[in-house]
């Protein structure tokens, strides 16, 4: 048997060649964005038929006023776009986030090249007083580490094999795990990604998908910095 991938990744045979996943698997890049936080301040006074051309000290506070008093509808005349990486378990999470965003992913029922599979640096443990999150590491030893690699390796090759075999994509990729690295575009507002990021970058937060909000909180402050510093609690 042998497998073949089609579309990025390493190539599996069946003479030994073991499987690594890439080195850098979750991936948030910036790719549009709208407005600065002038936008939002013009939005603000609009309501006095002011327009600003120049973001001054004084704005600043009304930005301030603005976030502290949850006046959101200005901060949602700024935009960003997002295209993101990540296993199929982060995007779950994150695509229940519907307000003021809007989600397209890649279709596994179009595609059919085998996908990047998402590996761990580490095994985290189960928390004694909590039914979800983790605490610690585990170490599983040699021999439960390298059946989880055959496991993985044996989901792309029957993956494969049933593509060859003239399986739709639709229906073979159930044979696909949930750490399958998918991609979407995720557009959205600065207000919205600011409630993502609130709730999304806390510690308790699964760490893939806090990683996933960490790239995204990192690049919604640096487009627009007075905007996010009073949108955006402080987790640490």
């Amino acid at each position: 048997m042998e497998y073949k991938n089609k579309g990025y990744g390493a190539s599996l045979e069946t003479s030994g060649e073991r499987w690594e996943p890439p080195k850098k698997m979750i991936t948030v890049n910036m790719i549009d964005k709208m407005g600065t936080d002038l936008s939002v301040v013009n939005a603000a006074r609009v309501s006095y038929s002011k327009l600003k051309n120049r973001f001054e000290d004084k704005d600043e506070k009304l930005i301030a006023f603005l976030a502290k008093h949850n006046h959101w509808s200005p901060f949602a005349h700024a935009s960003l776009q997002f295209r993101i990486k990540a296993p199929v378990f982060v995007a779950r999470q994150l695509v229940k986030h519907q307000v003021g965003l809007s989600w397209n992913e890649v279709s596994r029922r179009y595609v059919d090249f085998p996908p990047e599979i998402y590996k761990p640096d580490e095994w985290r443990g189960r928390p004694i007083n909590s039914k979800q999150g983790s605490d610690g590491t585990v170490d599983l030893g040699k021999t439960i580490d390298h059946n989880l690699e055959t496991t993985m390796e044996s989901c792309l090759i029957l993956y494969n094999t049933l593509i060859d075999k003239g399986v739709a994509p639709e229906q073979a990729r159930m044979v696909l795990p949930q750490s399958m690295i998918t991609e979407w575009l995720w557009s959205g507002t600065l207000y919205a990604f600011a409630r993502v990021c609130n709730l999304r970058c806390k510690p308790d937060v699964q760490k893939e998908t806090r990683e996933v909000a960490d790239k995204i909180n990192y690049h919604c402050g640096e487009y627009f910095p007075i905007s996010w510093k009073y949108l955006i609690d402080n987790h640490t």
